[in-house]
């Protein structure tokens, strides 16, 4: 079992920037796929980002060159940097993990994740 606690979110104008953090505990995280999740009532639940044990990484289209993705093992950390942001990025954000022994494993689907945290709200004004 993994706990996931989200950090970060807030209120920014349109352009604007934050950044998330995702603290992980209960297990090493050298040994977790882990991801950003995001939720709206018009859009349901969308993978944003997601990096493997060994770094690599996706994203969806429509943040592509505006946010990055990052992780710190070290401390048990994972990150989103989200830049020029839209009011179409309004959401709720959710880290997600699941162990996983693949090091390149990587999966913007939710059912792919084991582990969830409460969420931490974004909203972006035009």
């Amino acid at each position: 079992q993994v706990d996931l606690v989200e950090s970060g979110g807030g209120s920014v104008q349109g352009g604007g920037s934050l950044s998330l953090s995702c603290a992980a505990s209960g297990q090493d995280s050298r040994y977790l796929l882990m991801g950003w999740f995001r939720q709206s009532p018009e859009k349901g639940r969308e993978g944003v980002a997601a990096i493997s044990r060994d770094g690599s990484i996706s994203y969806t289209e429509s943040v592509k060159g505006r946010f990055t993705v990052s992780r710190d093992n070290a401390k048990n950390t994972l990150y989103l940097q989200m830049n020029n942001l839209k009011p179409e990025d309004t959401s709720m954000y959710f880290c997600a993990a699941r162990w996983t022994t693949s090091l390149d494993f990587r999966s913007l689907i939710p059912s792919d994740y084991y582990s969830w945290g409460q969420g931490t709200q974004v909203t972006v004004s035009s």
